[in-house]
């Protein structure tokens, strides 16, 4: 009885290599071929068993039966994924717990502690009794059934997968066949064992009768074709066209993009020098057909123009076809560029076009922003010095204040009056008066720093605003300013002697802050101005040309 089990394994393994010779090798294919390989080593452990009277071989053997029939399940399932259209669930983190089972039934077949897998029985394997951790391995072997066939049975219900639909209803079949003879031999040879001796074979048996259902899904449906046919469908659907030669120049494939330009067919002989004939220029044609010929190895790739057929631009590309370091042909892509080329032609005139209109845009761009920046400046300085206007400066001074007044940065402002102006004006005439004002502003902006600011208040009267700059440092600019001012000699028009000018200065320094000082610039500023305006008419009730200070 005991040859039952090689025969089963000699007869699984001549369908495990007529699956593996006449079928493509895939994904698909590598999951059943293992798991066609799992169904072989059953029968072969159960045979070899048998054969030797080594009670250790026995139990190795029995062991390894155990372990393959775990793996068995999991490739149950496995496969079940993969035909079923479920194959990315395997790239989540949850599906490592799939294999945990097989871990766990391997470590506990392998160490068979306290013999609680399997037990001997008249010192020998051949006949065992089998203990609480068998029956652990069974259920795990249930739970990969149920798992297997819950997709399955999710695949059946789907509408998006009906040309699987067959295929699964008979490995469904194969599936709950085989397990019928495992639970048979559980049953009969386990749990109620009879008076006659064991039924040997069952489970042989059923994996035998389930293989040929898998086989028969196999060649009946084209499982493993339906990737062969879908790889087809998309080459033929691609508008590059593609040529296959072997290592001879043989035709081995043509898709339909390429076919209604080129009269080849498969078996036919391609000879790209002919077909490269009439292109120019013909240097580059020699350049490709060397490098085609004397590097087959390295890829090529030529753009050429062909009036015999209806696209006038053509892209060749030329790459080898690598098995284990070996060349055993060629692919060939053919790309019609026509389209790209119009294109580019369509788009180099309409950049030319556009050239020519950023070209007089840029110039008119550039004529406004010279009139902004004149507008701008006018906007901001004063039309008769040159200097900023109050308008500016109060714009300016809202933010600085702020900004100093919240980083505890010390500042100064200066108010200077030209004393006794409305006498230039009386004696020499308004255009004197203008001169005089435009000279003491040039002055005082040489005794500035280029930080400073200097704006015109009104009339006669400017403001200096100081900016970083403590008590002392302002008290030192506002003497220089005050004497430079003493001591130029203004020269006017039709006046015999130069004019000497004074000013009466009023002095603001803020140093420190008061942290219930007002939100408000503008605020802020109002009693500022009015501070520094208090000082400057009290420089001029103490007899002018002299500075009047106020520490904040």
């Amino acid at each position: 009885m005991a040859w039952v089990d090689i025969i089963v394994f000699f007869l699984l393994f001549a369908l495990f290599v007529y699956v593996f010779v006449s079928v493509p090798i895939t994904n698909l294919h590598k999951i059943y071929l293992a798991f066609h390989f799992s169904m072989m080593l059953w029968p072969f452990c159960q045979f070899v068993i048998k054969t030797t009277d080594n009670a250790q071989l026995q139990l190795f053997y029995v062991q390894l039966a155990f372990i393959n029939m775990t793996l068995l399940a999991l490739g149950w399932l496995l496969f079940t994924l993969f035909l079923t259209g479920h194959s990315k669930f395997l790239r989540r983190k949850i599906s490592l717990l799939i294999y945990v089972p097989v871990i766990l039934v391997t470590l506990s077949a392998i160490f068979n502690p306290k013999s609680m897998f399997v037990q001997p029985v008249h010192g020998g394997y051949v006949q065992r009794a089998y203990g609480p951790l068998f029956w652990v391995i069974s259920a795990i072997f249930i739970g990969y059934l149920i798992v297997s066939l819950y997709f399955m049975y999710l695949a059946l219900k789907s509408e998006q997968v009906s040309r699987i639909k067959k295929p699964v209803i008979q490995m469904r079949k194969g599936i709950l066949v085989m397990s019928a003879f495992i639970f048979m031999d559980i049953f009969l040879n386990v749990v109620f064992p009879l008076p006659i001796p064991v039924i040997p074979g069952l489970t042989s048996l059923g994996i035998l009768l389930s293989a040929c259902f898998f086989v028969i899904a196999i060649r009946r449906y084209k499982v493993f074709d339906i990737v062969t046919i879908a790889h087809q469908d998309i080459i033929d659907t691609l508008i590059l066209g593609i040529l296959v030669l072997d290592d001879n120049e043989t035709v081995v494939e043509i898709n339909q993009s390429l076919s209604p330009y080129i009269q080849l067919e498969i078996g036919d002989r391609f000879d790209i020098g002919t077909f490269l004939l009439q292109e120019d220029p013909i240097s580059e044609v020699d350049m490709f057909l060397e490098a085609y010929r004397e590097r087959p190895q390295e890829r090529n790739e030529i753009e050429v123009k062909y009036n015999n057929i209806n696209f006038r631009h053509i892209k060749i590309h030329a790459a080898p076809i690598m098995v284990s370091h070996t060349m055993v042909g060629r692919i060939l892509t053919f790309q019609d560029t026509s389209e790209l080329h119009r294109l580019i032609d369509e788009t180099n005139f309409q950049n030319e076009v556009l050239q020519l209109r950023n070209q007089s845009l840029i110039g008119i761009q550039h004529e406004l922003f010279q009139t902004n920046q004149k507008l701008e400046l006018m906007a901001i300085t004063d039309s008769l010095t040159g200097c900023y206007n109050r308008h500016f400066l109060t714009q300016q001074l809202e933010h600085e204040v702020m900004k100093n007044m919240k980083y505890q940065i010390p500042f100064a402002l200066f108010l200077l009056d030209i004393d006794f102006f409305k006498s230039v004006n009386d004696n020499y005439g308004h255009l004197a008066g203008d001169e005089v004002i435009c000279n003491t502003v040039e002055i005082i902006n040489k005794s500035l720093r280029q930080s400073d600011i200097l704006a015109r208040y009104g009339g006669e009267e400017f403001i200096i605003y100081l900016p970083n700059t403590n008590q002392d440092q302002a008290y030192h600019i506002a003497e220089r300013v005050k004497q430079a001012v003493e001591s130029n000699k203004v020269f006017v028009q039709n006046v015999e002697f130069p004019l000497s000018i004074t000013v009466s200065m009023g002095f603001l320094a803020i140093h420190e802050f008061n942290k219930e000082i007002s939100n408000n610039p503008k605020t802020i500023l109002n009693e500022m101005f009015e501070s520094v305006d208090k000082a400057l008419y009290q420089a001029k009730n103490e007899g002018r040309n002299r500075i009047v200070s106020i520490v904040g």
